[in-house]
């Protein structure tokens, strides 16, 4: 109720606009509200548009009610026409909301692709003062606003940022949600329903990490299930989460594949025959499976694959079945539910679903009770291989053989324990024996009472049976069901025999280190001391690495397989290493094994909850994170006998991780004396380690297989040996309180702290990549890395997602975050100390040309730092270097030359790998987006092998050997002086003039520097006739000889000598079809600023405006129009400020007398041209010039400002400036 009346007294969306337009009906108390703008601009905007479309209108009515309803009518008519534009077709939202996310958009500048999906009223404490306002939950952003008696705070955190989110309550903050930045702590409270606010941001938190962690698995959650009846008052994103949430959930509890989507539940009761009761529980459909899950949590779990389903019927309700719905299997089981809600409508899903399966799904019936008949249907596999029914026996194979180049493989259809044991009768193994037999009999009670197969019921009685050991016949079978392993294996059949076929001989980074560890895995055992059991593991592993190139291979799962191996056949093993890395084990087996260090985080966070005492001395002996990691990443099989390690699988297989941490726990527990009196790791790893080592299974039937481990870590007292069934035992009745949603919530929590800390991690070694003579400090380079992450992330949220510039964490740090020429474009205008007004995107775009040297279209970090180092740090000449490479191609491209042809005349050796001169002028004023792609075309032969190279990453790891060499190339130091520079053409001094004026026309000494640039562009022009003079070739037309010869003595006379190269080596620059790594370093800083100047120059000399095209000009019109004079560098100057002193204008005068008469053949002059050393010199003799481009300018500054664009800052009220959080 406060929280309602807030929102009423003091709601933050009351603010006044400062212009309105309002409608009164004469003689009326009533203002109707027609407009409202932030601005006077925008408000005569709305005006204008009134005066041209209604007000003429009115005057064909005769009353003023008339007038007053026509006015209101067609207001909501616009507005509503305007919102259904903005919202896409399909759109459910509610018209409430689409005006909060309009609102939105508009409070905190966000794009069209930034989608809201929830807002709530709260409050924000801010020191100890709330804040009433409004919190709006975006796809990428967090964002708060209030406004409160004149105080305004605006909040914007991007969910990438956040590395901590807690709900929590305490005296100072009653149930309040936290939310921490790398510098920032923020708390909101006062929610009406804080619990599906936290749920929410939970989500979307989660989902930034996903994108972190692997972008393209990301972009394919993003493909959200429709919502099929859409609810008033939410969003069809909200509605989307919501879905995903339980279809996640839904896909855990059953251990369903990926890609099953829940299509409802509905609450019923289950008839279970083995106790004679109806269990009330929830029903849940999909489209392929039905499930069934008790409220008591162990009474019954059932899954039935549609699949399997005959027949489907409603039965006759009576008082004892209300709505009665019989289920039967092939397997002869039928399943009675009751209590239906919706029978009807629930029966005709079941059936649509039942339509949609195939008639005859290849694949079989996992096992049938032993009693029981052949199904009169069977299913079966291609290929005339038949799969028998049901494995009664542990000799049947549970799958169908698989063929390789024809010969029979022992382990295409069974484990290879069978193959290497000797079989000996169980009578002759004496106790143990028996023990095994009495196991394999009360297996066979429970298939006969339950049920065999997929359709088995899961009760409290199963977990039992499975505690106490599965007998070694039934393992592989049982692994198969309680993984969900089977199902994905029958609803594939042959795709692993072609996953063999297609990875055979095909070499990778993951083979190699497959090849490397194959020998590795067991060596103990007798089926990996052979080229059978060796040759199967390799085939498993490639093969998984060949389906999932993300994880590709990784340490211990070669560890895990050989064991999975041991129990099933080929294909089974594979798909259980599937249901382990993708399912089971989220994220464990990646290049940054993220999913163990999660778990290892919540393994601490249960010790200090359970083990306080330990907890302690763990942290400080730094054990934790040694032990965890082998213990979860291998499932225990590294570190104890082999015999015992395998009931903890079978434990896991059933429970899930929960079993892992368990154990993990009971192992602290029963060392914790000994552990607190350890000194040191080693120590505390020793007494761990000679524990494990003695866990033993004395119930196993297999022969004992030495522990290489055990040999290293025995000491001089014979150890204490402790039952692993024992084990199993303690943790269940110390620890059994650990359940899968708690597990859940602790997973999010340290998947924040696990994935940003590695992103730390990323920025380090980035930073530490760049070479030290950039010139930035470690905390700027750091800052700056940030702001480009950042620009990349928002690319990826809103921009076009092309395959290039997704990240692939694959790749080296430094290659895994790029960006492209618009999100480039972008970062410069806020960060260039070229600020060149208008023609800044003409500058970036040349800057980015200059960087972008493999021509793919994006740049790494470290070309971007190169880029902005060049315009930051180095001596003048640097800095000019780097403006000049700006209007040389690369950088310059055709477009940008009025005459592009004449370019080519001092550059015929780049002629291949420029782009055609006669691509469109437009291409220049297109969208960078648009323009990316005739970029690329024009690249011709030169850009197939990136492309070729592109492909062929896609389908295999990357050759890290082509980063070495790429590394190696880099820090050969290039000889070369400022007269390696090739000469610069007539049109590009042109573009370079125009760069310095539009550069200098917003400093505070333009006036001076005008001067001065005139003084130069004159002189340099003048030069450039000269130089042309002598190196006429006899077949030129003869010049005006009488006035050059006027200018001739005054030009040398003024030409100061060649300055001595003063630049470091590194700034070497080669003629760009090289394509050297020079180009991009040095060329970084002059590049910036050549740009910006270029853009201005084009605006006034061809006349137009930088939205109009420059078409390509025929000669004719170039002679009056386009022709490059001083005197047109002097015009753009006027244009930009009127008040130019006469001086300036008269040596435009003076100049261009000269180019004109020079110019006799009415085309723009092609053999002139000046040099970098000539046009250093004449800067040189200007020292407002010098002054200019010597300041130093600070970076850090513009992070800041950068840094609050990156999070859409809104401009605040002055009495308080809104606070940003996030870096």
């Amino acid at each position: 109720l406060l929280v309602g009346t807030l929102d009423v007294v003091l709601d933050s969306s009351a603010r006044v606009a400062p212009y309105r337009i309002l409608h009164q009906t004469q003689d009326s108390q009533v203002y109707w509200t027609v407009a409202c703008g932030s601005s006077r601009k925008e408000i005569t905007k709305h005006w204008e548009w009134l005066e041209n479309n209604l007000l003429q209108t009115l005057s064909i009515f005769d009353n003023e009610e008339d007038i007053t309803t026509f006015v209101k009518g067609k207001i909501h008519g616009i507005i509503a026409e305007e919102n259904k534009s903005l919202q896409p077709q399909g759109d459910e939202d509610p018209g409430k909301f689409k005006e909060a996310e309009l609102k939105m958009r508009k409070q905190f500048g966000m794009p069209e692709g930034e989608k809201l999906v929830n807002y709530y009223s709260c409050s924000y404490w801010k020191g100890r003062v709330p804040r009433q306002g409004w919190l709006y939950l975006t796809v990428n952003h967090l964002c708060f606003y209030s406004f409160l008696l004149g105080k305004e705070v605006s909040l914007v955190v991007q969910w990438v940022d956040v590395t901590r989110l807690e709900k929590n309550a305490t005296l100072l903050f009653p149930e309040s949600i936290r939310v921490d930045t790398r510098d920032k702590e923020l708390f909101f409270s006062m929610f009406l329903n804080i619990s599906e606010t936290f749920k929410l941001m939970e989500q979307l938190a989660n989902l930034a990490m996903r994108q972190l962690l692997d972008s393209e698995g990301f972009l394919e959650d993003k493909a959200l299930p429709r919502p099929i009846r859409p609810h008033r008052n939410i969003s069809a994103l909200k509605r989307d989460l919501d879905a995903r949430a339980k279809n996640e959930c839904y896909r855990a509890t059953f251990r369903l594949p990926r890609d099953e989507r829940l299509d409802g539940h509905t609450s019923c009761t289950l008839w279970t025959p083995f106790n004679k009761l109806h269990n009330p529980g929830q029903m849940f459909i999909s489209n392929n499976y039905i499930c069934f899950a008790s409220k008591e949590e162990d009474a019954c779990h059932l899954i039935i694959p549609l699949r399997e389903v005959t027949i489907v019927e409603k039965a006759d309700s009576s008082s004892v079945l209300p709505s009665p719905l019989s289920i039967s299997t092939k397997s002869k089981m039928t399943f009675l539910f009751a209590n239906l809600k919706d029978r009807d409508f629930l029966v005709q899903r079941i059936s649509d679903f039942l339509q949609k399966t195939p008639s005859k799904q290849q694949g079989g019936s996992l096992a049938g009770g032993r009693a029981s008949t052949v199904d009169p249907a069977p299913e079966s596999l291609p290929a005339s291989q038949e799969l028998p029914q049901a494995p009664t026996s542990p000799s049947s194979p549970l799958c169908g053989r698989l063929s390789f180049n024809a010969l029979e493989v022992p382990t295409a259809s069974q484990g290879l324990l069978k193959v290497f044991q000797r079989h000996s009768p169980m009578e002759d193994l004496g106790p143990k024996g028996a023990k095994e037999k009495a196991k394999e009999e009360a297996w066979d009670i429970h298939f006969f009472e339950y049920g065999r197969g997929m359709c088995m019921y899961r009760t409290a009685q199963t977990r039992q049976l499975v505690l106490k050991g599965i007998p070694e016949s039934l393992r592989g079978e049982l692994w198969l069901l309680f993984s969900g392993a089977w199902n994905e294996m029958v609803t594939h059949p042959g795709y692993y025999a072609e996953l063999v076929e297609k990875s055979t001989g095909k070499y990778s980074m993951a083979t190699e280190e497959i090849e490397r560890d194959l020998h590795r895995s067991m060596p103990e055992h007798p089926a990996f001391q052979n080229e059978l059991g060796i040759a199967a593991l390799r085939r498993v592993l490639t093969a998984y690495a060949f389906r999932n190139p993300t994880i590709g291979y990784c340490q211990a799962m070669n560890i895990v397989t050989s064991v999975l191996l041991l129990y099933g056949s080929e294909e089974e093993a594979f798909w259980l290493l599937v249901a382990l890395c993708e399912r089971m084990l989220p994220d464990y087996y990646n290049t940054r094994v993220v999913g163990a260090l999660v778990d290892q985080g919540i393994f601490e966070e249960l010790t200090r909850d359970f083990l306080p005492r330990l907890s302690e001395k763990m942290q400080d002996l730094g054990v934790i994170s040694s032990i965890s990691l082998s213990w979860f990443l291998t499932l225990f099989l590294s570190v104890m006998p082999f015999e015992s390690a395998v009931v903890i699988v079978d434990c896991f297989f059933y429970e899930g991780i929960k079993v892992i941490l368990q154990v993990a726990l009971a192992v602290l527990d029963a060392n914790m004396e000994q552990l607190l009196d350890c000194s040191d790791e080693g120590e505390a790893m020793t007494v761990l380690g000679r524990y494990l080592d003695n866990v033993v299974n004395k119930q196993s039937i297999s022969l004992p297989i030495p522990h290489l481990h055990a040999l290293l870590t025995s000491g001089d007292d014979p150890p204490v040996e402790v039952d692993i069934f024992d084990l199993l035992k303690v943790s269940y009745e110390k620890f059994s309180c650990l359940r899968a949603e708690d597990i859940e919530q602790m997973r999010f929590k340290q998947r924040l702290k696990v994935i940003q800390s590695l992103e730390d991690t990323a920025k380090r070694s980035v930073v530490r990549a760049i070479p030290g003579d950039v010139g930035f400090s470690v905390e700027e380079l750091e800052d700056l890395y940030m702001v480009f992450k950042a620009k990349h992330m928002a690319s990826q949220y809103w921009g076009s997602h092309s395959a290039a510039s997704r990240r692939d964490p694959s790749l080296p740090f430094l290659e895994q975050y790029r960006i492209g020429a618009s999100q480039f474009q972008e970062l410069f205008a806020s960060l260039t100390p070229w600020a060149c007004g208008s023609h800044t995107p003409v500058l970036a775009g040349r800057m980015f040309r200059l960087l972008d040297q493999n021509k793919d279209l994006l740049i790494n970090f470290k070309e971007f730092v190169t880029g902005m180092s060049a315009m930051y740090h180095g001596d003048l000449t640097e800095k000019l270097k780097a403006l000049y490479k700006l209007h040389l191609p690369p950088a310059l491209s055709p477009e940008e030359a009025e005459s592009a042809l004449e370019a080519t005349h001092y550059f015929t050796e780049d002629s291949s790998s420029e782009a055609s001169p006669l691509t469109s002028d437009l291409d220049l004023f297109l969208p960078w987006e648009a323009q990316a792609l005739p970029q690329e075309e024009q690249e011709g032969s030169g850009n197939e092998d990136v492309r070729g190279k592109k492909e062929e990453k896609g389908t295999s790891p990357p050759d890290y050997r082509h980063y070495l060499r790429m590394w190696a190339k880099e820090k050969e130091v290039q000889e070369e002086t400022i007269k390696d520079l090739p000469k610069m053409n007539q049109e590009q001094f042109i573009e370079l003039c125009k760069t310095l004026y539009n550069m200098f026309s917003e400093d505070a000494l333009e006036q001076d520097l005008y001067h001065a640039i005139a003084t130069v562009a004159s002189l340099l022009l003048r030069i450039g006739e000269v130089g042309k003079k002598f190196s006429a070739r006899a077949v030129g037309k003869p010049r005006d000889g009488a006035h050059s010869g006027d200018h001739s003595g005054a030009t040398e006379e003024d030409e100061p000598p060649t300055p001595e190269p003063q630049q470091d080596p590194t700034w070497a620059h080669q003629p760009p079809a090289a394509g050297d790594a020079q180009a991009k370093a040095g060329g970084d800083t002059h590049t910036g600023k050549a740009t910006q100047e270029g853009q201005a120059v084009a605006e006034a000399g061809s006349g137009e405006g930088q939205g109009s095209p420059c078409q390509l000009l025929s000669d004719d019109e170039t002679k009056d129009d386009v022709s490059v004079s001083s005197y047109s560098v002097v015009s753009t100057g006027s244009l930009q400020c009127e008040d130019l002193t006469d001086d300036t204008v008269l040596v435009g005068g003076e100049a261009r007398s000269l180019t004109a008469s020079s110019r006799t053949g009415g085309t723009v002059d092609t053999d002139w041209c000046i040099s970098f050393e000539q046009i250093l010199a004449s800067i040189l003799t200007e020292s407002v010039l010098v002054n200019f481009f010597e300041k130093k300018v600070d970076i850090g500054a513009k992070i800041k400002e950068q840094k609050k664009v990156e999070r859409q800052f809104s401009t605040a009220s002055d009495q308080e400036q809104p606070e940003v959080s996030g870096s």
